[in-house]
């Protein structure tokens, strides 16, 4: 059973940056993709960054974030700048064994991340 454990969630000001980690407890397949998504409260969960795991191919729905991978560390992060109130959002990573795929296999509990005006 594959795990994904994120961290690096806080309480952050407007402007700040912001490092989110994810470790994937067995290295993911080569026709992987792990994706970064949030949920606010009262909101729909949406996609935020997301790579393929055998290529240096990313997708971002915004610029201000960057997503990169350590593959000796089975981690993926997500690195968020200029920081807004309305990044406040619980953010999951997701795995999915084929990137093509619709449908993520595995998901993480989340780390809140919470920015203050």
């Amino acid at each position: 059973q594959v795990q994904l454990v994120e961290s690096g969630g806080g309480l952050v000001q407007a402007g700040d940056s912001l490092k989110l980690s994810c470790v994937v407890s067995e290295g993911p397949a080569a026709t992987s993709a792990v994706d970064w998504f949030r949920q606010a409260p009262g909101k729909e969960r949406e996609f935020v960054a997301g790579l393929r795991w055998d290529a240096d191919i990313v997708n971002y729905a915004d610029g201000r974030f960057t997503i990169s991978k350590d593959n000796m560390k089975n981690t993926v992060y997500l690195q968020m700048n200029s920081l807004k109130p309305e990044d406040t959002a619980v953010y999951y990573c997701a795995l999915k064994t084929f990137w093509f795929s619709r449908d993520y296999e595995y998901w993480g509990q989340g780390t809140q991340v919470t920015v203050s005006s």
